[in-house]
């Protein structure tokens, strides 16, 4: 099966496919410990990261949705991903997101959160999407908040804590 990445407009952004320009800002992320803190299987090598880099359009044809990147809307540089994951030891895909370096505080992962949870919903008819968050990680819990999403309970995913948050439907 061979998919091809929809395209998604918001009002500032656009959540697009990947193209291989944008594994540097890829990699500043993924290779970042201090970014990396309350990622499951922490930061990356650069070679490590590179590999993670392609896998990305392997689980958009395995399963017909995935990450895509995030970008602005008008000059197209990569500000950092949202979309969907579904990991070999989750039964339901969970709604993810994250900036590169130097794009927070801006609301553009609010933006592209709300733009993917509602691109899940409406065009492949899921039902509302869960996350996982790390309790220290308080731009995302930030970021699920302002979606209105509702904490369901605390528990641990791979070894560390997490809160499950459920989100609304589109």
């Amino acid at each position: 099966m061979n998919i091809l990445i929809p395209t998604i407009e918001t009002e500032r952004l656009r959540l697009r496919g990947w193209f291989p320009a944008d594994f540097k800002p890829y990699a500043d992320l993924r290779t970042n410990a201090d970014l990396m803190a309350h990622v499951i299987d922490g930061p990356k090598t650069q070679e490590e990261a590179w590999e993670e880099f392609c896998e990305i359009p392997v689980h958009w044809t395995m399963h017909g949705f995935g990450l895509f990147l995030v970008a602005g809307g008008e000059s197209d540089h990569a500000i950092g991903f949202a979309g969907l994951s579904l990991p070999s030891d989750l039964t339901e895909p969970e709604l993810c997101w994250s900036l590169f370096p130097g794009n927070t505080g801006k609301g553009y992962a609010t933006e592209a959160a709300l733009a993917a949870r509602n691109w899940a919903s409406q065009s492949l008819g899921l039902p509302p999407l869960m996350s996982f968050i790390h309790p220290d990680n308080t731009a995302s819990l930030a970021v699920a908040d302002r979606l209105g999403a509702t904490l369901m309970v605390e528990t641990e995913y791979r070894g560390m804590p997490r809160l499950l948050y459920r989100h609304r439907g589109a």
